[in-house]
């Protein structure tokens, strides 16, 4: 897993620095600078975007991937890359006036409930079209490795510019507002980067020209728009509809919940952009017992590093919460919630990236048109019920159901399983750590407290995988660290 470990490693510092960033962004800068009422509608604003980013990238970023490789020269492969580039189009410019003709009747359930949404409602497809393009143009720089510098435009410059505007809002050099209507530029600005490191890594020769295996890239193409629908509603469709039921400042509760737990999946996403197309490559030259074997190892890493991040969350949280305004606080229930639902996600390892490879991928279309469903049916339930913490436990129950669903059909069809008895000593050891730490508190500032539960926590965890050799990647990295210590 040479490339793999090397560029998953240099994506997760990556990410964490983009969500340490982000965590400046949505914990302090937004509660403090922005206010309940514009960070709930930045975060319904943000989260409509990615729920119509699929339908306006028509699954480009994923077809690219899948596709590539079964091009044996370059005159194919540019051709490929022309037609992918203008392949969203049939979508976005329908889309596009669709939104424009029914705007009124689009917007009506949200800005009824919370009409201070209205003069931002149509952002919503400006940012999904703007981060459409963005995927399909760092799907272009994947399929030729390189996945570094498009996770650090990704992950870090568009927090960077967050930040920098959210400090303009309290230096009174933008008002809240127009914050909003920056947040465009922001992706504008997102864009723009990937696009020009993209032509940096291959200079792409135009030529259009219809690919002969149109039928089957179109078919995949609206596969990804259902089931990167499905991935994205079930992160962002509950913040959608939670507007519909409760004032939008909920919204921005939520989010703060939200971005806590999500720091769980952390790693997952990191090693992604890498193993995506390494995935789609063994399985066109139908290595299965490779792509066994690297299914197994994702997983369990995976289960190490994000099991650990969970950890670290859930015995600190009360801690976390003492630093944010008091206005933000108490959503523990719904932290436990969404991070127990990441962490289900994080033990899959690459599942979702086998399952869009696989030429048995139109039958996890209907699981998927049935979560929806669900999600739907359940937030509609459980929002009016008990509020964002409905909300929270919905999304768990429907990820559970659909990860399972998944789990299952990659093992029944593919023969492909990635647990092992590791598996169960790796859950057993959160299940220690978590004992011991959580219902321990300290009467010390809110800070200490959580360094040093931390270190306490970290070392035990640490120790307890070394010893048990849970992870042969995870020891081979804490040797490395020791053989390096002792050098100095």
């Amino acid at each position: 897993m040479g490339i793999v470990q090397s560029q998953s490693i240099k994506n997760t510092i990556i990410t964490f620095l983009g969500f340490g960033i982000g965590a400046v962004n949505a914990l302090f800068l937004y509660t403090n600078f922005l206010g309940k009422l514009h960070y709930g509608i930045v975060a319904t604003v943000l989260s409509g975007a990615n729920i119509m980013m699929p339908l306006m990238a028509f699954g480009a970023q994923n077809t690219l991937i899948r596709f590539f490789s079964s091009y044996k020269n370059q005159k194919e492969r540019d051709e490929f890359l022309t037609f992918m580039l203008f392949l969203p189009l049939a979508l976005i410019i329908p889309l596009g006036l669709g939104f424009g003709f029914f705007y009124d009747g689009i917007s009506h359930s949200w800005i009824e409930e919370n009409p201070t949404l209205k003069p931002f409602f149509w952002l919503i497809p400006v940012i999904g079209l703007l981060m459409a393009y963005f995927e399909v143009f760092y799907a272009w720089a994947k399929v030729h490795m390189q996945s570094v510098i498009g996770n650090f435009i990704s992950e870090v410059l568009v927090r960077l510019i967050v930040m920098i505007l959210l400090i303009g809002v309290h230096f009174n050099w933008l008002d809240k507002d127009t914050f909003v209507y920056c947040l465009a530029l922001a992706y504008f600005a997102q864009l723009i980067g990937m696009k020009l490191y993209a032509i940096s890594v291959k200079m792409p020769i135009f030529r259009l020209v219809i690919p002969k295996n149109i039928k089957e890239i179109v078919q995949y193409s609206s596969f990804i728009i259902v089931s990167g629908g499905v991935a994205v509603m079930l992160v962002d469709f509950d913040k959608v509809m939670i507007p519909q039921y409760k004032d939008i400042g909920q919204n921005a509760l939520y989010a703060v919940a939200i971005f806590i737990s999500t720091v769980i999946a952390v790693p997952s996403r990191a090693m992604t952009q890498i193993i995506a197309p390494i995935t789609a490559k063994l399985m066109t030259e139908n290595k299965h017992d490779e792509l066994n074997d690297l299914y197994k190892k994702s997983a369990i890493n995976l289960q190490v590093i994000g099991g650990f991040i969970m950890i670290l969350i859930f015995v600190n949280i009360k801690e976390m919460y003492h630093l944010i305004p008091k206005d933000y606080s108490g959503e523990i229930l719904v932290v436990f919630l969404i991070g127990l639902s990441k962490f289900y996600d994080v033990l899959l390892g690459n599942n979702n990236s086998i399952i869009v490879n696989t030429k048995h991928y139109r039958t996890v279309l209907l699981f998927g048109v049935f979560t929806v469903v669900l999600m739907i049916v359940l937030n509609m339930i459980f929002i009016p019920l008990y509020g964002i913490e409905g909300s929270a436990f919905a999304t768990l129950i429907t990820v559970m159901i659909y990860n399972t669903i998944k789990l299952l059909f990659v093992v029944k069809k593919m023969d492909l399983y990635p647990f092992s008895n590791k598996t169960l000593e790796s859950l057993g050891i959160l299940a220690v750590c978590f004992l011991l730490f959580y219902f321990w508190d300290f009467s010390f500032h809110a800070i200490i407290n959580i360094g040093l539960k931390s270190v306490l926590v970290g070392a035990l965890y640490v120790y307890l995988n070394y010893k048990l050799k849970i992870s042969e990647e995870v020891n081979n990295v804490i040797e490395n660290v020791i053989e390096k210590v002792k050098l100095f």
